[in-house]
Protein backbone atom coordinates (compact mmCIF):
# COMPACT_ATOMS: atom_id res chain seq x y z
CA UNK A 1 0.00 0.00 0.00
CA UNK A 2 1.45 3.38 -0.97
CA UNK A 3 1.87 6.10 1.65
CA UNK A 4 -0.54 9.00 1.54
CA UNK A 5 0.86 12.07 -0.15
CA UNK A 6 1.03 15.22 1.89
CA UNK A 7 -0.82 18.33 0.77
CA UNK A 8 1.35 21.45 0.81
CA UNK A 9 -0.47 24.64 1.78
CA UNK A 10 0.82 28.21 1.82
CA UNK A 11 -1.04 31.04 3.52
CA UNK A 12 -0.60 34.42 5.14
CA UNK A 13 -1.80 33.30 8.57
CA UNK A 14 -2.11 29.92 10.26
CA UNK A 15 -4.22 29.75 13.42
CA UNK A 16 -3.86 26.68 15.64
CA UNK A 17 -6.95 26.30 17.82
CA UNK A 18 -10.59 27.29 17.22
CA UNK A 19 -11.45 28.65 20.62
CA UNK A 20 -12.44 32.23 21.34
CA UNK A 21 -9.07 33.79 20.52
CA UNK A 22 -8.31 31.69 17.47
CA UNK A 23 -11.75 32.26 15.97
CA UNK A 24 -11.47 36.02 16.48
CA UNK A 25 -8.10 36.13 14.73
CA UNK A 26 -9.24 33.89 11.87
CA UNK A 27 -12.45 35.83 11.21
CA UNK A 28 -10.81 39.26 11.44
CA UNK A 29 -7.78 38.40 9.32
CA UNK A 30 -9.80 36.64 6.61
CA UNK A 31 -12.32 39.46 6.30
CA UNK A 32 -9.47 41.93 5.99
CA UNK A 33 -8.07 40.08 2.99
CA UNK A 34 -5.48 37.66 4.41
CA UNK A 35 -5.42 34.00 3.41
CA UNK A 36 -6.10 32.05 6.60
CA UNK A 37 -5.88 28.38 7.60
CA UNK A 38 -7.50 27.34 10.89
CA UNK A 39 -6.66 24.05 12.64
CA UNK A 40 -8.91 22.40 15.22
CA UNK A 41 -8.55 18.79 16.30
CA UNK A 42 -11.41 18.80 18.81
CA UNK A 43 -14.55 20.96 19.05
CA UNK A 44 -15.10 24.27 17.29
CA UNK A 45 -15.62 26.96 19.90
CA UNK A 46 -13.06 25.50 22.27
CA UNK A 47 -13.38 25.23 26.03
CA UNK A 48 -15.51 28.34 26.58
CA UNK A 49 -18.41 27.23 24.41
CA UNK A 50 -18.32 23.51 25.13
CA UNK A 51 -17.00 23.04 28.66
CA UNK A 52 -16.53 26.40 30.38
CA UNK A 53 -18.15 29.82 30.34
CA UNK A 54 -21.32 28.95 28.43
CA UNK A 55 -22.37 25.70 30.13
CA UNK A 56 -21.44 26.89 33.60
CA UNK A 57 -23.52 30.07 33.28
CA UNK A 58 -26.43 28.10 31.85
CA UNK A 59 -26.35 25.73 34.82
CA UNK A 60 -26.11 28.67 37.21
CA UNK A 61 -29.19 30.15 35.53
CA UNK A 62 -31.17 26.95 36.20
CA UNK A 63 -29.98 27.01 39.79
CA UNK A 64 -31.01 30.66 40.16
CA UNK A 65 -34.57 29.80 39.14
CA UNK A 66 -34.71 27.05 41.74
CA UNK A 67 -33.40 29.42 44.40
CA UNK A 68 -35.98 32.06 43.46
CA UNK A 69 -38.84 29.58 43.85
CA UNK A 70 -37.57 28.52 47.27
CA UNK A 71 -37.09 32.09 48.56
CA UNK A 72 -39.89 34.26 47.18
CA UNK A 73 -42.00 34.94 50.29
CA UNK A 74 -40.28 38.25 50.98
CA UNK A 75 -41.73 39.53 47.69
CA UNK A 76 -45.27 38.50 48.57
CA UNK A 77 -45.14 35.23 46.64
CA UNK A 78 -45.35 31.98 48.59
CA UNK A 79 -42.19 29.90 48.78
CA UNK A 80 -42.30 26.69 46.78
CA UNK A 81 -40.10 23.64 47.12
CA UNK A 82 -38.50 23.53 43.67
CA UNK A 83 -39.04 20.29 41.76
CA UNK A 84 -35.58 20.01 40.27
CA UNK A 85 -35.07 17.81 37.23
CA UNK A 86 -31.29 17.65 37.10
CA UNK A 87 -31.26 16.00 33.67
CA UNK A 88 -33.55 18.73 32.30
CA UNK A 89 -31.27 21.40 33.74
CA UNK A 90 -28.40 19.77 31.87
CA UNK A 91 -30.58 19.71 28.75
CA UNK A 92 -30.90 23.50 29.14
CA UNK A 93 -27.10 23.65 29.28
CA UNK A 94 -26.73 21.73 26.04
CA UNK A 95 -29.53 23.64 24.34
CA UNK A 96 -27.64 26.82 25.14
CA UNK A 97 -24.44 25.42 23.66
CA UNK A 98 -26.29 24.28 20.55
CA UNK A 99 -27.88 27.70 20.11
CA UNK A 100 -24.51 29.46 20.19
CA UNK A 101 -22.55 26.78 18.30
CA UNK A 102 -23.46 27.98 14.76
CA UNK A 103 -21.60 31.23 15.47
CA UNK A 104 -18.42 29.17 15.99
CA UNK A 105 -19.08 26.54 13.34
CA UNK A 106 -16.79 25.36 10.59
CA UNK A 107 -19.38 26.34 8.00
CA UNK A 108 -19.56 29.93 9.22
CA UNK A 109 -15.81 30.38 9.13
CA UNK A 110 -15.51 28.77 5.73
CA UNK A 111 -18.06 31.38 4.68
CA UNK A 112 -15.54 34.02 5.74
CA UNK A 113 -13.01 32.41 3.41
CA UNK A 114 -11.08 30.54 6.13
CA UNK A 115 -9.72 27.10 5.22
CA UNK A 116 -10.69 24.96 8.22
CA UNK A 117 -8.79 21.71 8.79
CA UNK A 118 -10.14 19.47 11.56
CA UNK A 119 -6.80 18.15 12.76
CA UNK A 120 -4.36 18.96 15.57
CA UNK A 121 -1.27 20.82 14.46
CA UNK A 122 2.37 20.21 15.33
CA UNK A 123 5.51 22.04 14.28
CA UNK A 124 7.90 20.06 12.12
CA UNK A 125 10.25 23.03 11.61
CA UNK A 126 10.36 26.71 12.54
CA UNK A 127 8.40 27.48 9.36
CA UNK A 128 6.12 24.46 8.92
CA UNK A 129 3.19 22.90 10.76
CA UNK A 130 1.82 19.43 10.05
CA UNK A 131 -1.88 18.70 10.49
CA UNK A 132 -2.99 15.25 9.39
CA UNK A 133 -1.97 14.91 5.74
CA UNK A 134 -1.37 18.65 5.39
CA UNK A 135 1.86 20.59 5.76
CA UNK A 136 1.24 24.32 6.15
CA UNK A 137 3.80 27.05 5.60
CA UNK A 138 2.52 30.43 6.76
CA UNK A 139 3.99 33.91 6.95
CA UNK A 140 2.68 34.15 10.49
CA UNK A 141 1.40 31.52 12.94
CA UNK A 142 -0.92 32.11 15.90
CA UNK A 143 -1.04 29.48 18.64
CA UNK A 144 -4.42 29.63 20.37
CA UNK A 145 -4.73 26.14 21.81
CA UNK A 146 -6.14 27.21 25.18
CA UNK A 147 -5.98 25.18 28.37
CA UNK A 148 -7.39 22.05 30.00
CA UNK A 149 -8.29 21.05 33.56
CA UNK A 150 -5.27 20.47 35.77
CA UNK A 151 -5.57 17.16 37.59
CA UNK A 152 -2.90 16.82 40.28
CA UNK A 153 -1.34 13.43 41.03
CA UNK A 154 -3.22 12.78 44.28
CA UNK A 155 -2.61 9.18 45.40
CA UNK A 156 -5.55 6.94 44.53
CA UNK A 157 -7.15 9.36 42.08
CA UNK A 158 -6.14 7.23 39.11
CA UNK A 159 -8.51 4.47 40.22
CA UNK A 160 -11.46 6.63 41.34
CA UNK A 161 -14.09 8.11 38.97
CA UNK A 162 -14.06 11.89 38.96
CA UNK A 163 -15.42 14.82 36.97
CA UNK A 164 -13.73 17.91 35.53
CA UNK A 165 -15.37 20.82 33.76
CA UNK A 166 -14.96 18.79 30.55
CA UNK A 167 -17.19 15.97 31.81
CA UNK A 168 -19.44 17.51 34.47
CA UNK A 169 -21.96 18.97 32.01
CA UNK A 170 -22.59 15.55 30.47
CA UNK A 171 -23.62 14.15 33.86
CA UNK A 172 -27.38 13.54 33.90
CA UNK A 173 -27.85 11.90 37.30
CA UNK A 174 -27.97 14.41 40.14
CA UNK A 175 -25.13 13.84 42.61
CA UNK A 176 -26.35 13.09 46.10
CA UNK A 177 -23.22 14.61 47.63
CA UNK A 178 -20.72 16.41 45.42
CA UNK A 179 -17.17 16.73 46.71
CA UNK A 180 -15.26 19.55 45.03
CA UNK A 181 -11.49 19.77 45.34
CA UNK A 182 -10.57 23.39 44.67
CA UNK A 183 -12.09 26.57 46.06
CA UNK A 184 -11.40 28.90 43.16
CA UNK A 185 -13.99 30.49 40.86
CA UNK A 186 -14.90 27.26 39.05
CA UNK A 187 -15.23 25.32 42.28
CA UNK A 188 -17.35 27.96 43.99
CA UNK A 189 -19.65 28.52 41.01
CA UNK A 190 -20.32 24.81 40.67
CA UNK A 191 -20.76 24.47 44.42
CA UNK A 192 -23.54 27.06 44.44
CA UNK A 193 -25.16 25.68 41.30
CA UNK A 194 -25.35 22.17 42.77
CA UNK A 195 -26.50 23.15 46.27
CA UNK A 196 -29.38 25.06 44.64
CA UNK A 197 -30.22 22.09 42.44
CA UNK A 198 -30.68 19.86 45.47
CA UNK A 199 -27.25 18.31 46.03
CA UNK A 200 -25.22 18.25 49.20
CA UNK A 201 -21.89 19.97 48.50
CA UNK A 202 -18.50 20.00 50.23
CA UNK A 203 -15.64 22.14 48.93
CA UNK A 204 -12.15 21.07 49.96
CA UNK A 205 -9.53 23.80 49.47
CA UNK A 206 -5.84 23.43 50.28
CA UNK A 207 -5.34 27.10 51.13
CA UNK A 208 -7.99 29.86 51.16
CA UNK A 209 -11.22 29.66 49.18
CA UNK A 210 -11.28 32.46 46.59
CA UNK A 211 -7.78 33.18 47.83
CA UNK A 212 -6.79 35.22 44.79
CA UNK A 213 -9.47 37.81 45.50
CA UNK A 214 -9.76 40.68 47.94
CA UNK A 215 -10.28 38.98 51.34
CA UNK A 216 -13.08 41.33 52.42
CA UNK A 217 -14.97 40.79 49.16
CA UNK A 218 -14.36 37.04 49.11
CA UNK A 219 -15.74 36.79 52.64
CA UNK A 220 -19.10 38.16 51.45
CA UNK A 221 -19.36 35.40 48.83
CA UNK A 222 -18.23 32.63 51.16
CA UNK A 223 -20.70 33.72 53.85
CA UNK A 224 -23.51 33.60 51.28
CA UNK A 225 -22.54 30.11 50.08
CA UNK A 226 -22.25 28.77 53.61
CA UNK A 227 -25.68 30.24 54.42
CA UNK A 228 -27.09 28.21 51.51
CA UNK A 229 -25.58 25.04 52.93
CA UNK A 230 -22.27 24.66 51.11
CA UNK A 231 -19.64 23.15 53.41
CA UNK A 232 -16.35 24.96 52.69
CA UNK A 233 -13.24 23.39 54.19
CA UNK A 234 -10.08 25.51 53.98
CA UNK A 235 -6.46 24.61 54.66
CA UNK A 236 -7.14 21.00 53.69
CA UNK A 237 -4.73 19.52 51.15
CA UNK A 238 -5.95 16.29 49.59
CA UNK A 239 -3.61 13.45 50.53
CA UNK A 240 -5.47 10.37 49.30
CA UNK A 241 -8.64 9.57 47.38
CA UNK A 242 -10.35 6.20 47.59
CA UNK A 243 -13.66 4.56 46.72
CA UNK A 244 -15.81 3.89 43.71
CA UNK A 245 -18.74 5.42 41.85
CA UNK A 246 -21.29 6.58 44.40
CA UNK A 247 -18.97 6.21 47.40
CA UNK A 248 -15.83 8.36 47.28
CA UNK A 249 -13.64 9.44 50.19
CA UNK A 250 -11.10 12.26 50.27
CA UNK A 251 -8.52 12.19 53.04
CA UNK A 252 -6.55 15.34 53.77
CA UNK A 253 -3.03 15.79 55.07
CA UNK A 254 -4.27 16.98 58.45
CA UNK A 255 -6.07 13.66 59.01
CA UNK A 256 -9.62 14.71 58.14
CA UNK A 257 -11.84 12.65 55.86
CA UNK A 258 -14.78 13.64 53.65
CA UNK A 259 -17.17 11.23 51.94
CA UNK A 260 -19.46 11.87 49.00
CA UNK A 261 -21.08 10.30 45.97
CA UNK A 262 -19.29 12.29 43.24
CA UNK A 263 -15.99 14.12 42.92
CA UNK A 264 -15.22 17.25 40.90
CA UNK A 265 -11.59 18.26 40.40
CA UNK A 266 -11.40 22.05 40.09
CA UNK A 267 -7.87 22.97 41.11
CA UNK A 268 -6.82 24.99 38.09
CA UNK A 269 -5.85 24.88 34.44
CA UNK A 270 -2.83 23.83 32.37
CA UNK A 271 -1.89 25.22 28.97
CA UNK A 272 -2.37 22.92 25.96
CA UNK A 273 1.14 22.62 24.55
CA UNK A 274 1.84 18.88 24.56
CA UNK A 275 0.80 18.23 20.95
CA UNK A 276 2.59 21.24 19.45
CA UNK A 277 6.19 19.97 19.34
CA UNK A 278 7.41 23.43 20.34
CA UNK A 279 11.07 22.47 20.16
CA UNK A 280 10.84 21.73 16.44
CA UNK A 281 9.25 25.13 15.95
CA UNK A 282 12.01 26.95 17.79
CA UNK A 283 9.50 28.08 20.40
CA UNK A 284 10.52 28.44 24.03
CA UNK A 285 8.03 27.17 26.60
CA UNK A 286 7.42 28.81 29.97
CA UNK A 287 6.40 27.32 33.31
CA UNK A 288 2.77 28.15 32.56
CA UNK A 289 2.62 27.76 28.76
CA UNK A 290 4.55 29.52 26.02
CA UNK A 291 6.96 32.37 26.63
CA UNK A 292 5.86 35.58 24.88
CA UNK A 293 6.96 39.20 24.84
CA UNK A 294 4.73 42.24 25.29
CA UNK A 295 3.61 41.90 21.67
CA UNK A 296 2.64 38.24 22.28
CA UNK A 297 5.47 37.03 20.02
CA UNK A 298 7.23 33.81 20.93
CA UNK A 299 10.96 33.15 20.62
CA UNK A 300 10.19 32.31 16.98
CA UNK A 301 9.35 35.81 15.71
CA UNK A 302 6.99 34.44 13.08
CA UNK A 303 4.84 32.83 15.77
CA UNK A 304 2.45 34.41 18.28
CA UNK A 305 0.70 32.83 21.27
CA UNK A 306 -2.57 34.18 22.64
CA UNK A 307 -5.11 33.41 25.33
CA UNK A 308 -4.59 30.74 27.97
CA UNK A 309 -1.60 29.17 26.23
CA UNK A 310 0.33 32.44 26.53
CA UNK A 311 0.62 31.67 30.23
CA UNK A 312 -0.99 34.79 31.67
CA UNK A 313 -4.58 35.57 32.64
CA UNK A 314 -6.81 32.66 31.62
CA UNK A 315 -10.11 34.22 30.57
CA UNK A 316 -12.08 34.09 27.34
CA UNK A 317 -12.20 37.87 27.11
CA UNK A 318 -8.41 37.99 27.39
CA UNK A 319 -8.11 35.70 24.37
CA UNK A 320 -10.43 38.00 22.43
CA UNK A 321 -8.40 41.03 23.50
CA UNK A 322 -5.16 39.31 22.49
CA UNK A 323 -6.68 38.63 19.06
CA UNK A 324 -7.07 42.36 18.48
CA UNK A 325 -3.50 43.03 19.62
CA UNK A 326 -1.91 40.61 17.17
CA UNK A 327 -4.16 41.46 14.20
CA UNK A 328 -2.78 44.96 14.42
CA UNK A 329 0.83 43.76 14.40
CA UNK A 330 0.64 40.65 12.19
CA UNK A 331 -1.56 42.12 9.44
CA UNK A 332 -0.59 45.76 9.43
CA UNK A 333 2.93 45.63 10.82
CA UNK A 334 2.05 48.21 13.46
CA UNK A 335 3.45 48.18 17.00
CA UNK A 336 0.96 46.66 19.41
CA UNK A 337 1.40 45.47 22.97
CA UNK A 338 -0.88 43.63 25.36
CA UNK A 339 -1.67 45.30 28.68
CA UNK A 340 -3.17 43.68 31.77
CA UNK A 341 -4.16 46.53 34.10
CA UNK A 342 -7.56 47.03 32.48
CA UNK A 343 -8.44 43.31 32.18
CA UNK A 344 -11.38 42.49 34.48
CA UNK A 345 -12.25 39.14 36.02
CA UNK A 346 -15.51 37.96 37.52
CA UNK A 347 -16.81 35.04 39.54
CA UNK A 348 -20.50 34.46 38.81
CA UNK A 349 -21.66 33.27 42.19
CA UNK A 350 -24.56 35.03 43.90
CA UNK A 351 -23.42 37.58 44.94
CA UNK A 352 -20.96 38.06 42.10
CA UNK A 353 -17.34 39.04 42.65
CA UNK A 354 -15.38 41.18 40.18
CA UNK A 355 -11.97 42.84 40.04
CA UNK A 356 -10.04 45.03 37.63
CA UNK A 357 -6.64 46.59 38.07
CA UNK A 358 -4.94 46.60 41.45
CA UNK A 359 -6.58 45.20 44.56
CA UNK A 360 -6.48 47.24 47.75
CA UNK A 361 -3.50 45.25 49.05
CA UNK A 362 -1.61 45.60 45.77
CA UNK A 363 -2.34 49.31 45.55
CA UNK A 364 -1.22 49.93 49.14
CA UNK A 365 2.02 48.06 48.49
CA UNK A 366 2.68 50.05 45.32
CA UNK A 367 1.49 53.53 46.29
CA UNK A 368 1.56 53.66 50.10
CA UNK A 369 0.18 56.91 51.54
CA UNK A 370 -0.68 58.24 48.09
CA UNK A 371 -3.53 55.76 47.83
CA UNK A 372 -7.08 56.91 48.53
CA UNK A 373 -10.00 54.52 48.88
CA UNK A 374 -13.54 55.26 47.71
CA UNK A 375 -16.31 52.96 48.89
CA UNK A 376 -20.06 52.58 48.50
CA UNK A 377 -22.26 49.83 49.93
CA UNK A 378 -25.06 48.11 48.02
CA UNK A 379 -27.53 48.63 50.85
CA UNK A 380 -27.56 52.36 50.01
CA UNK A 381 -28.72 51.69 46.44
CA UNK A 382 -32.48 51.99 45.96
CA UNK A 383 -32.73 49.36 43.21
CA UNK A 384 -30.78 46.89 45.33
CA UNK A 385 -33.18 47.57 48.21
CA UNK A 386 -36.19 46.98 45.95
CA UNK A 387 -34.80 43.65 44.75
CA UNK A 388 -33.44 42.58 48.15
CA UNK A 389 -29.91 42.43 46.73
CA UNK A 390 -28.22 44.51 49.38
CA UNK A 391 -25.20 42.35 50.19
CA UNK A 392 -21.95 43.76 48.93
CA UNK A 393 -19.91 46.85 48.21
CA UNK A 394 -17.68 48.54 45.68
CA UNK A 395 -14.31 50.00 46.51
CA UNK A 396 -12.13 51.90 44.10
CA UNK A 397 -8.43 52.44 44.59
CA UNK A 398 -7.49 56.01 43.56
CA UNK A 399 -4.12 57.72 43.10
CA UNK A 400 -3.97 61.43 42.23
CA UNK A 401 -7.59 61.46 41.15
CA UNK A 402 -7.35 58.43 38.83
CA UNK A 403 -8.60 54.93 39.59
CA UNK A 404 -5.93 52.23 39.58
CA UNK A 405 -8.20 49.36 40.54
CA UNK A 406 -11.75 48.43 41.54
CA UNK A 407 -13.24 45.60 43.57
CA UNK A 408 -16.97 44.86 43.47
CA UNK A 409 -18.90 42.18 45.31
CA UNK A 410 -22.66 42.11 44.96
CA UNK A 411 -25.54 41.90 42.51
CA UNK A 412 -24.39 42.28 38.88
CA UNK A 413 -20.76 42.90 39.87
CA UNK A 414 -19.68 41.31 36.60
CA UNK A 415 -21.66 43.96 34.71
CA UNK A 416 -20.61 46.89 36.89
CA UNK A 417 -16.89 46.20 36.55
CA UNK A 418 -16.89 47.05 32.83
CA UNK A 419 -17.04 50.78 33.56
CA UNK A 420 -13.86 50.57 35.59
CA UNK A 421 -12.11 48.61 32.85
CA UNK A 422 -13.02 51.48 30.52
CA UNK A 423 -11.69 53.98 33.04
CA UNK A 424 -8.38 52.17 33.45
CA UNK A 425 -7.95 51.55 29.72
CA UNK A 426 -8.40 55.25 28.97
CA UNK A 427 -6.82 56.72 32.12
CA UNK A 428 -10.05 58.45 33.06
CA UNK A 429 -10.29 60.57 36.19
CA UNK A 430 -12.78 60.06 38.99
CA UNK A 431 -14.29 63.40 38.01
CA UNK A 432 -15.19 61.97 34.60
CA UNK A 433 -16.93 59.01 36.21
CA UNK A 434 -18.76 61.34 38.58
CA UNK A 435 -19.94 63.40 35.60
CA UNK A 436 -21.90 60.53 34.04
CA UNK A 437 -25.65 60.26 34.58
CA UNK A 438 -27.06 56.83 35.44
CA UNK A 439 -30.78 56.05 35.10
CA UNK A 440 -32.72 55.87 38.35
CA UNK A 441 -33.26 53.46 39.90
CA UNK A 442 -30.53 51.16 38.63
CA UNK A 443 -27.76 49.02 40.04
CA UNK A 444 -25.46 50.98 37.71
CA UNK A 445 -25.87 54.03 39.95
CA UNK A 446 -23.44 52.34 42.30
CA UNK A 447 -20.56 53.28 40.00
CA UNK A 448 -21.55 56.92 40.02
CA UNK A 449 -22.18 56.95 43.75
CA UNK A 450 -18.74 55.58 44.57
CA UNK A 451 -17.23 58.39 42.50
CA UNK A 452 -19.40 60.77 44.47
CA UNK A 453 -18.15 59.20 47.69
CA UNK A 454 -14.62 60.00 46.57
CA UNK A 455 -15.45 63.71 46.19
CA UNK A 456 -17.80 64.10 49.17
CA UNK A 457 -15.09 64.82 51.78
CA UNK A 458 -13.55 67.39 49.44
CA UNK A 459 -16.88 69.18 48.94
CA UNK A 460 -18.75 68.79 52.20
CA UNK A 461 -15.95 68.71 54.78
CA UNK A 462 -13.60 71.28 53.31
CA UNK A 463 -13.53 74.61 55.14
CA UNK A 464 -12.08 76.22 52.03
CA UNK A 465 -15.10 75.16 49.97
CA UNK A 466 -17.47 76.42 52.64
CA UNK A 467 -15.72 79.80 52.81
CA UNK A 468 -15.80 80.06 49.01
CA UNK A 469 -19.53 79.33 48.94
CA UNK A 470 -20.25 81.92 51.64
CA UNK A 471 -18.15 84.50 49.79
CA UNK A 472 -19.90 83.90 46.48
CA UNK A 473 -23.34 83.97 48.10
CA UNK A 474 -22.69 87.45 49.52
CA UNK A 475 -21.96 88.79 46.04
CA UNK A 476 -24.59 87.01 43.96
CA UNK A 477 -27.63 89.32 43.43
Amino acid sequence: MSAKTETQIKCDLLVIGAGSGGLSVAAGASQMGASVVLLEGHKMGGDCLNFGCVPSKALLASAKVAQTQAHSAAFGVADQVPQVDYAAAKAHVHNTIETIAPMDSQERFEGFGVQVIREFGEFISPTEVKAGDHVIRARRVVIATGSSPLVPPVPGLESVPYETNETLFDLRERPEHLLIIGGGPIGMEMAQAHIRLGCKVTVIEGAKALGRDDPEAAAVVLEALRAEGVEIIEGALAAEITGEAGAIEVKTKDGRSFAGSHLLMAVGRKSNVDRLNLEAGGIEPSRTGIKVDASLRTSNKRVYAIGDVAGGLQFTHVAGYHAGVIIRSSLFGLPSKAQELHIPRATYTDPELAQVGLSEAEARAQYGDRLELARFDFHHNDRALAELKTKGFIKVMVVKGRPVGATIVGHQAGELISLWSLALANRLKMSQVAAMVAPYPSIGEINKRVAGAYFSPRLFESQMVKRAVRFVQRWIP
